[in-house]
């Protein structure tokens, strides 16, 4: 796949922006299926249950694994990142790179994440950095964030 879509494009970014086109065909397909097989069709409607769905359920049905490490940014202007962070990738274990090189074939998970929360009601963008391992940027929209913020001030 990652030589298929190396062939179309002639940079790093456009392919770890195709190898996410391809993450997200999958992530779209994958919802169906985890939420029937899991929860009988109930979908989250809370943006941290929904993280940690992400970080177990749907990480076990993909790499029989949880993922590491699920952050929340400190930063007082951008409430709306989170990271869900891999040490060791699967995706990666077998691509070989250059170190100069700044591809992350993690993109294409990326692309997962991102068409499963998005068809769940949560808008966002996700991209694939190295740190420490790799960390999932997850970058929701403002709309999710301030439905997160009606929700738990009418439950006070």
């Amino acid at each position: 796949m990652i030589k298929y879509a190396q062939s179309r494009v002639d940079t790093s970014a456009k392919l770890q922006d195709k190898l996410a086109d391809y993450g997200k065909f999958v992530g779209v397909r994958l919802l169906d299926v985890i939420v029937l097989r899991e929860k009988g069709y109930k979908r989250d409607t809370k943006l941290l249950n929904m993280l940690m769905f992400v970080k177990g359920t749907v990480w076990k049905n993909l790499f029989n694994k949880e993922a590491d490490k699920l952050e929340r940014s400190n930063d007082d202007e951008c409430k709306c990142e989170n990271f869900l962070i891999e040490k060791d990738p699967v995706v990666n274990t077998f691509i070989s790179r250059d170190k100069s090189s700044h591809l992350n074939c993690a993109a294409f998970v990326a692309g997962i994440i991102e068409a499963f929360l998005t068809q769940s009601n949560f808008p966002c963008e996700v991209t694939a950095h190295w740190h420490n391992g790799t960390a999932y940027m997850i970058q929701f929209e403002q709309q999710v964030i301030d439905r997160e913020k009606e929700y738990f001030e009418s439950t006070r």
